[in-house]
């Protein structure tokens, strides 16, 4: 049973200021002394950063295309359990989900399934009296989506605020909050979104800071929590990352990457690990010479590489030390980034050279999620095994001759695409392993019979 109070904090539209909105509400919230649970829809990797870095909590996922819908209950009650307050942070607009598969792992869809109150964000810089429109239209699209209130951003003046308020006072919606035109707290973006936090050092920390300080004096924070706990109890179970004992009395190191250069990670993935029975012991590409003592498999997920092409491949230990795992056949499981960092180069760059292929950056971004088969057996899956994944970046490889692929696409188009080579399995696609613990069993197997 799950009865923690929740908000579902969405959007008409990407750029509306969910982000700020919830990252601010998650630190105005834990800055009162409450634990606060945060999530965030969909597969982003670089929010729940700033979510973590709000809350002292990991930040955690809910995607329902590449969980199912029946995880998601669970998922969230795994991470909200013991917390006072859980805030989710949708994506892009409130209805909009995977391509051409109606609501699926959209807002409205999450927000449904964790029967969660929804506070609308809206960006009202270039309207007054259409904002009731607007909010009239999202509010009635849906009735199963409970509209619970509004807060209104970027607002230019106390007579621009007054306008929209008389206007959303016939949309019989309140006004939970007020934010104004605020550059300062703007967090820098590139190619693939928001700057990581583990790139940002303490300057995340003070963006954090002045979200929850503007949230703070902007919102009506009692408000929003008595919002919350209209939210009703959910019959669901916490997921468990123990869904099988593990096999076997050795613990088994795996070596986990993380630093700058390696920050896209799904908290479930170390938990499953471990409940497999490895000991996860995380490493940085940047700063160690040395893989963990004893590192029998090796996980590299995703992150930005080509920001740290240099220093990765100036580190000529570490990446000789990876290599030489690599090709004693231990387990590697390596994820996009991973992927390029296990190439013979990136950008010219020399990298670790496992894999006969060539990686540079491009202009074209690769983006949306996908449906695959195993084409062959490695120490993730069995071939046939069926996943659904998502791919993220703007590089490409090229691959040399007589390449074993990872994964056979068939959708939104039939291709093959990454390697299984030894014990390494390197692809571009992201998958999240809560959906599927047997790959954390299987990988945890492979390193203890090493």
């Amino acid at each position: 049973m799950v009865t923690v109070p929740r908000l579902v904090i969405a959007a008409p539209a990407s750029g509306s200021g969910k982000t700020t909105v919830a990252t601010g509400l998650m630190a105005a919230f834990a800055a009162r002394g409450q634990a606060v649970s945060p999530h965030k829809v969909g597969p982003d990797y670089i929010d729940p950063g700033y979510h973590s870095l709000a809350t002292g909590r990991p930040g955690r996922n809910l995607d329902a295309y590449m969980c199912g819908t029946d995880l998601i209950a669970p998922l969230f009650a795994h991470g909200s359990a013991g917390c006072d307050l859980a805030v989710v942070e949708g994506v892009m607009g409130l209805y909009d989900g995977a391509s051409g598969q109606g609501e699926l792992a959209s807002t409205a869809q999450v927000a449904k399934l964790l029967r969660a109150p929804v506070v609308l964000v809206v960006d009202a810089s270039s309207q007054s009296r259409s904002v009731a429109a607007l909010v009239h239209g999202f509010a009635s699209w849906d009735p199963e989506v409970r509209i619970g209130g509004v807060i209104l951003n970027k607002v230019a003046s106390d007579r621009h605020e007054a306008l929209l308020r008389d206007a959303l006072d016939e949309s019989g919606l309140p006004v939970l909050g007020v934010l104004r035109r605020a550059p300062q707290v703007a967090t820098p973006s590139r190619h693939l979104g928001l700057v990581p936090v583990a790139e940002r050092q303490g300057d995340a920390v003070d963006s954090v800071a002045a979200m929850g300080e503007r949230v703070r004096a902007g919102c009506d924070l009692d408000a929003l929590m008595a919002l919350a706990r209209t939210a009703p109890a959910l019959p669901d179970e916490a997921w468990e990352p123990a869904t099988a004992p593990a096999v076997g009395p050795v613990r088994p190191v795996v070596a986990v990457a993380g630093g700058a250069a390696f920050t896209f990670a799904y908290a479930e993935h170390a938990e499953l690990l471990t409940a497999a029975g490895a000991e996860v012991v995380t490493f940085d590409p940047l700063r160690d010479e040395k893989l963990p003592a004893g590192t029998a498999g090796l996980v590299i997920g995703g992150g930005f590489p080509e920001m740290y092409a240099p220093e990765l491949s100036a580190n000529e230990p570490l990446r000789r030390a990876v290599t030489e795992l690599a090709l004693s056949g231990a387990p590697v499981a390596a994820e996009c980034a991973g992927l390029l960092y296990l190439a013979r180069e990136l950008d010219g760059r020399p990298m670790c050279g496992v894999l006969d292929a060539e990686a540079r950056m491009s202009e074209r971004l690769t983006l949306g999620y996908r449906q695959a088969v195993a084409v062959s057996d490695s120490a993730l899956a069995v071939a046939g095994t069926r996943t659904r994944g998502h791919e993220f970046h703007r590089t490409v490889l090229e691959p040399g001759a007589g390449t074993t692929p990872a994964w056979g696409m068939h959708q939104p188009e039939r291709r093959v695409e990454g390697y299984v080579q030894r014990g390494v399995h390197a692809s571009y696609l992201h998958t999240h392993w809560a959906a599927s613990p047997s790959v954390a069993r299987r990988f945890v197997e492979h390193c203890r019979a090493r």
